[in-house]
């Protein structure tokens, strides 16, 4: 019990420390942002963060952005300032002009080295320039198609699932639990060259599925703690030694974690030393895999081994590849995948026009859709770029100034003292979040219809407001996968997957609401979540038509 005693006496010296400096900081360094209008602080403690952050805060958003506009100061805990930004330019300024400086923050590089390696997700600088050369071209429309038989395959397997599951007539099912499997099973298939899911309603989970289920709560547990020890901590001693430390303090809410974060590295381990094993034995080996040799990290793991010495990544990086991909494939897909067959459930006539434009296509093809066609799909298309667009899966990051800068505004802004503020000085270490749903639902961008769901914009020319803008969003206008050095790199990847989905799961069965009240939370990874319960889960009632 005596580690225990020591780390929550840290915990009693440290917060409070910080505090100080907080406050110190803020009063003598960061009075340039008291005259940026905000929400009055609720709290002393937690400023507005309650409200901020709450998981059914999506009124509340809604009120700050018709209130303040595209950049408003945020009170944060013991008072700090921090901003909360969708102005156009601001974006342009943060994500692509001035990327160096507003930088992912400490907790966030930090946390996810802890669970996911040095992958692109916990990198920074050049080593994450370097990593992202060598797989942006694995991310290529050319490898897409290359991906095409093993998607259907997958999806093949689940729509034989669940049409065992409605055989003897309609059945409520979870569709997010289902979607998540396919998600994970096709960045198992595609990415990896691993099978972890059969699809099958008997199937037990992958250790890897119920690890990676685990451990948002059991991270959630100690998310004060790590938010102010984590950052300092992993950089005192070795690995190994940090290892010690972790493993000797009886905390459970830690070896929890550890445990969790245990399972998914053996995991990408043990698939690293097959693909290894196969690549060694030559192509015959790898086209013999699961992934034929195409999937993702085979392909990474090849070039990997001809690219120079300065350009080549290490044993840690490549695992770090894996584990983050992994991560960032299962969640928020299948968060997207579920909100689009929510929609479709609740607009009958939106899945029957989308169920004639698949019969028509593969009807006319006489098969399954190769990928030129299979993405050219007007409605399907419009269906998934408004899905993404009024529903994006992740709707707030984070970032943090890593030195004094200016930032410019598309819209000024009148000041607390009543003048018009065109630009913000921006302090160092000035924490902001970043509104990608504020910005994907900005009526002065798309109009007054901006928090309506309407496929058929995308079927006509764009507002001009919005072309003008020029955001950074590096797909159709959107900030859902951001912009910029630190964009989602596998976002054609997540789109082909959705559309996949969509085709052969339209294309078979009719999908309703269920009785059962959803509320869809404010995570950090949009979930919906039937009322007075408290997993995630998302009941549907599914027919089988065909």
């Amino acid at each position: 019990m005596s580690w225990l005693f020591f780390v929550k006496a840290l915990l009693s010296v440290t917060i409070p420390l910080y505090t100080l400096w907080s406050l110190f900081r803020d009063k003598f360094f960061k009075g340039a942002l008291d005259n940026i209008p905000g929400p009055p602080a609720e709290s002393f403690f937690t400023g507005v963060l309650d409200s901020f952050f709450n998981n059914h805060g999506w009124d509340y958003h809604k009120k700050l952005a018709e209130t303040y506009g595209g950049v408003m100061k945020i009170k944060a805990v013991f008072g700090e300032n921090e901003l909360y930004v969708f102005d156009p330019k601001a974006l342009h300024h943060i994500f692509l002009k001035d990327q160096d400086v507003y930088e992912e923050t400490p907790q966030w590089i930090q946390g996810n080295g802890v669970v996911y390696g040095e992958g692109l997700l916990a990198t920074l600088g050049e080593q994450h320039r370097k990593q992202r050369k060598m797989l942006n071209p694995v991310f290529s429309t050319a490898h897409m198609r290359d991906m095409m038989p093993i998607f259907y395959d997958v999806t093949s397997k689940l729509r034989e699932a669940m049409s065992n599951r409605v055989a003897e007539g309609p059945k409520e099912i979870d569709i997010l639990s289902w979607m998540s499997r396919t998600a994970l099973e096709l960045i198992g298939e595609s990415g990896m060259g691993y099978s972890f899911d059969p699809l099958t309603a008997d199937a037990a989970p992958h250790p890897y599925s119920k690890a990676a289920k685990n451990l948002e709560l059991a991270w959630g547990k100690l998310r004060l703690s790590t938010s102010y020890l984590l950052p300092p901590l992993s950089k005192i001693g070795s690995a190994k030694f940090r290892r010690f430390v972790i493993d000797i303090i009886p905390w459970k809410d830690v070896h929890d974690v550890r445990d969790i974060v245990d399972v998914l590295t053996d995991t990408c381990v043990k698939i690293y030393d097959i693909k290894t094993k196969a690549l060694a034995e030559g192509d015959e080996a790898l086209a013999k895999q699961i992934g034929r040799g195409k999937d993702i990290m085979s392909i990474l793991m090849k070039a990997n081994m001809s690219a120079s010495k300065e350009d080549s990544l290490t044993k840690d990086e490549l695992l770090g590849q894996m584990s983050s991909l992994l991560y960032a494939a299962i969640d928020t897909t299948s968060s997207a995948l579920s909100r689009t067959l929510h929609i479709l459930a609740t607009h009958q006539d939106m899945q029957d026009k989308l169920r004639r434009e698949i019969k028509d296509a593969k009807q006319e093809m006489g098969g399954d859709l190769p990928y030129d066609q299979l993405v050219a799909l007007p409605y399907l298309d419009a269906l998934c770029r408004e899905s993404l667009r009024l529903h994006s899966p992740v709707p707030l990051v984070r970032r943090i100034a890593r030195k004094d800068i200016m930032l410019p505004l598309s819209t000024p802004i009148k000041g607390v003292d009543g003048r018009e503020i065109s630009e913000i000085f921006v302090p160092n270490d000035t924490k902001l979040t970043i509104g990608i749903m504020a910005s994907n639902r900005n009526p002065e961008l798309w109009g007054p219809d901006a928090h309506e769901f309407k496929p058929e914009r995308w079927l006509n020319p764009l507002p001009d407001t919005l072309t003008a803008a020029h955001l950074p969003g590096v797909y159709s206008h959107l900030m859902t996968f951001i912009g910029g050095s630190r964009a989602c790199i596998g976002f054609k990847f997540s789109q082909l997957e959705m559309k996949v989905v969509l085709l052969t799961l339209i294309e078979s069965f009719r999908f309703t609401l269920s009785e059962k009240e959803i509320n869809w939370e404010m995570v950090e990874i949009v979930a919906p979540v039937v009322v007075g319960e408290e997993v995630p889960s998302l009941p549907i009632v599914l027919e089988r038509i065909v």
